[in-house]
């Protein structure tokens, strides 16, 4: 089946889904809990699985190995995830620095946001995205230049630029408030 797929046979890619994708979405629900979440992960399983079939050693069990390549999936993607929450939440923080907690610490954190993401609204969208990716989703300089099919040098510029620009926006709100 390996081999056929390696040709090119769709009938040969499709049996091998069929064969695997309850196993794999199974798993992924059990790891993550949603459903919704447990389709996505089932999706770039195979896709991991598609673009491994290369390295695919036919002495080896094929269930076994589709098997670990799924762990080896879910546990980066909860690394990943665990990590960009964390700066997420650092990113939030950092912007309440010297806030007292509280009910007034909620409402300025509240409008904090809104101001970041009115802000945010106002940049030109390759600025916007580049800000998104590093600041929101915490994706490295490196990460950002690949989704955005950049040189990392533009990347960092862009991010940059967009922050002063944004401290800029936010300057000018805050002191027509």
């Amino acid at each position: 089946m390996v081999k056929e797929c390696l040709e090119g046979k769709e009938q040969a890619w499709h049996l091998l889904v069929n064969n695997f994708s309850r196993r794999i979405f199974n798993l992924a629900y059990q790891f993550c809990g949603c459903y919704e979440e447990a389709e996505d992960l089932t999706q770039e399983i195979f896709m991991k699985i598609y673009t491994s079939l290369p390295k695919y050693d036919s002495s080896k069990n094929l269930t076994a190995w589709i098997l670990t390549v799924a762990k080896n999936h879910l546990i980066d993607s909860y690394r990943k995830t665990k990590k960009e929450k964390s700066q997420r939440e650092d990113f939030w923080q950092h912007l309440q620095a010297g806030i007292e907690p509280g009910p007034e610490a909620e409402m300025i954190t509240a409008q904090t946001r809104e101001l970041i993401w009115k802000g945010l609204g106002q940049l030109p969208p390759e600025i916007r995205l580049a800000i998104i990716l590093k600041e929101i989703h915490g994706k490295s300089y490196e990460e950002v230049a690949e989704i955005m099919n950049i040189p990392v040098g533009t990347a960092k510029s862009r991010i940059n630029r967009g922050k002063i620009q944004l401290a800029r926006l936010l300057n000018q709100e805050v002191s027509q408030r």
